[in-house]
């Protein structure tokens, strides 16, 4: 399925791990109702794009960047395993 993900910092940053923690939108790219949050933080968020996408390395290094600020990616491919994983598809 093709979503739009969005991310909002959601809290302090743990100085030491280097990691933000963040809100994740997960909006479907077709334009369909359906806007999902998913708490998470940028270094989980960054492998689970690396492992289960197949976006290119410039792509993720972009979006890695404009994590502090907000960032997006539009039209990313992730399979209804991974959306069910993270809670997508649950009540």
């Amino acid at each position: 399925m093709r979503v739009n993900l969005t991310t909002r910092p959601s809290g302090r940053s743990d100085s030491g791990s280097g990691t933000i923690p963040l809100t994740l939108t997960i909006r479907p790219a077709c334009g369909l109702p359906g806007d999902y949050e998913y708490p998470t933080d940028s270094a989980a968020l960054l492998r689970l794009l690396r492992r289960q996408t197949d976006l290119p390395g410039y792509v993720l290094e972009g979006f890695e960047k404009s994590i502090p600020l907000g960032a997006r990616l539009l039209g990313v491919e992730l399979s209804e395993s991974v959306l069910t994983d993270i809670g997508y598809f649950i009540d």
